[in-house]
């Protein structure tokens, strides 16, 4: 595994629930809801629903900080990001939600190590927000908060581990794919090399599964690699 970088996302896929729509349905008015689905249909990026959503929360620091310590996470991936870690890839949690959030989340449950690259949420008044975007990009295909793409170096093998639409940009330029939700649906849709999971329980036995060797954004697994791989999906 020293030659694959891994990209994890979070709400949905590290915790069983999205954080951000969480939230949203505690603290914000029920126009939320229109805006996500704006998102969803494609007529706005992540970045400018985000903002749009995040504007409309009414809640002070203690209020967030409490709802953040009752999130809970998979019970497996703290054992996992061990494991990872023990086998020398690297990895990272490449969240469009918010990073103080992330940070508290996984520190609680003694994850403490990994760098998360997220968005940032900032405090305007009492118990107002706005959300801050240090690594979006004009040049992001899917116009979101923050642009995964960035996040896969180009001198090793890119793992993607996601659930959703936040994730889809990535996975189609990655060299394999663990998903769940609709980017599994995605996967299949646009024969994207991946397999399905449920929970980190079954990662581990899927690590075993991928090709070794160096290479970068590979396009040319071998039949064999493919078809092994593909008795997962």
């Amino acid at each position: 595994m020293i030659h694959w970088h891994i990209v994890c996302d979070f709400d949905g896929t590290i915790t069983p629930t999205d954080v951000i729509d969480n939230v949203l349905q505690r603290f914000a008015g029920p126009e939320w809801e229109t805006i996500e689905q704006q998102w969803l249909d494609g007529h706005i990026g992540s970045r400018e629903c985000l903002s749009r959503q995040l504007a409309l929360i009414k809640a002070t620091p203690a209020e967030l900080l409490a709802y953040f310590d009752s999130v809970e996470i998979d019970p497996d991936f703290p054992d996992f990001v061990d494991h990872v870690m023990g086998l020398g890839a690297s990895i990272e949690v490449v969240s469009d939600g918010i990073e103080q959030g992330i940070a508290r989340i996984l520190s609680r449950n003694y994850v403490t190590l990994l760098p998360i690259i997220a968005n940032r949420l900032r405090q305007v008044d009492q118990d107002s927000w706005r959300i801050d975007f240090p690594y979006a990009s004009d040049a992001c295909r899917a116009a979101s908060g923050n642009c995964k793409c960035k996040s896969t170096p180009r001198n090793k093998r890119v793992l993607v581990i996601g659930d959703g639409k936040s994730d889809m940009c990535v996975a189609s330029t990655a060299d394999f794919v663990f998903a769940k939700g609709s980017l599994a649906d995605y996967c299949v849709a646009h024969d994207i090399p991946h397999a399905r999971f449920d929970t980190f329980a079954e990662v581990a036995a899927l690590l075993a599964q991928l090709p070794q060797g160096i290479a970068a954004n590979a396009t040319s697994f071998t039949a064999a690699d493919n078809q092994e791989l593909f008795h997962h999906v």
